[in-house]
């Protein structure tokens, strides 16, 4: 079978220090042709420094070079340009959050379905050892129905202080949407994506618009921040599982926290650092893996699971159905935050 000719679309630091180099190690499997940046410099650059024949700051340009398309733009473009990658007949893999609202995603899912062509959303958690780990103890029915999951995506004083991260018109938000969306998807991939009840939520900015904020991640203006810097919310399933969910570029807390947490009916585990509880034979019983098979950086079983789904042998492990359901959980967030009510779902 031929290589797929994969295009990058955003040649910012997401693409050059995660995607591309996972891509360069399939290089038996896919050939990268072309790269479009509004920046042409950054185009040119990125272009010879990977030897990409292809360059040009028109996205349009790209889809007769490739056979598939990443998509690492600013938020706010991920629909537009990924609608029309697969208009063209281009499959398409997406940075996170998949879009900037609910109908951007279905509108994404419409063309995907119309084109036949692979739509995958780069939620890369779940391509972390100790997830797949996790995800395997839950489906052998190490820990029985999932009742209660904890999420926690928390930084202390750590907004990003470059890019377009703090730009709510190109990013729909902050710490929310840009760092705790992937332990929001991870934890309901856990929970097997049960269908959403009721969803309560309440965002806040006001540490980083503090005028002598301390921030270890860059500078910024504390006197522009337009954007959510901490974020909690309590979301109720039908099934009656409830989560519990933090996020935070922010946070005065002592450490960073980077935490998924899922209790069952027979057991409970955590992901990060990987661990299994349970109750058997009069004992509470801890158990932790002194090993994982699995590669040390998701990116690159993230790659692999889009080229052959894209080829046919595999099918994606984030389905845009799923990326849609984390989308609509942000924006009644999002809207249970500026109404002050808990938003239900039909």
């Amino acid at each position: 079978m031929e290589k797929l000719r994969m295009g990058f679309i955003g040649a910012g630091g997401i693409a050059v220090s995660r995607h591309l180099p996972a891509f360069q190690l399939l290089s038996d499997h896919v050939e990268i042709t072309a790269v479009c940046d509004v920046n042409e410099e950054r185009a040119q650059t990125v272009a010879a420094d990977h030897s990409i024949s292809f360059y040009t700051t028109k996205y349009e340009e790209v889809f007769e070079h490739v056979d598939a398309v990443t998509i690492c733009t600013p938020n706010k473009f991920h629909a537009e340009i990924s609608i029309a990658a697969l208009n063209a007949g281009v499959h398409v893999l997406c940075e996170k959050p998949m879009a900037l609202t609910a109908k951007e995603c279905e509108e994404m899912i419409e063309a995907s379905k119309k084109a036949d062509k692979i739509l995958m959303i780069a939620y890369h958690y779940r391509y972390s050892k100790e997830a797949r780990a996790a995800k395997r103890f839950i489906d052998e029915g190490e820990i029985g129905r999932p009742l209660v999951s904890r999420a926690q995506a928390i930084r202390r004083r750590k907004v990003p202080g470059w890019g377009v991260f703090t730009n709510k018109e190109l990013q729909g938000g902050g710490s929310l949407i840009d760092f705790g969306c992937h332990f929001l998807d991870l934890a309901l991939h856990l929970m097997e994506f049960p269908e959403i009840a009721e969803v309560s939520g309440a965002t806040y900015n006001e540490l980083s618009r503090q005028a002598d904020i301390v921030n270890q991640w860059g500078t910024f203006d504390p006197s522009t921040f337009e954007v959510d810097d901490h974020a909690t919310a309590f979301i109720k399933f039908k099934d009656g599982a409830t989560l519990l969910f933090e996020t935070s570029w922010a946070a005065n807390l002592a450490d960073d926290q980077e935490t998924v947490s899922v209790s069952g009916t027979n057991g409970g585990l955590d992901v990060y650092p990987l661990k299994l509880y349970q109750s058997k034979y009069g004992m509470l019983l801890d158990q932790s893996a002194y090993w994982i098979s699995d590669d040390e950086n998701p990116g690159i079983p993230q790659a692999a699971n889009f080229v052959e789904s894209c080829r046919g042998r595999q099918t994606p492990l984030v389905k845009p159905e799923e990326a849609l359901m984390v989308s609509k959980i942000i924006e009644a967030i999002y809207e249970s935050s500026d109404t002050g009510k808990a938003i239900t779902f039909n």
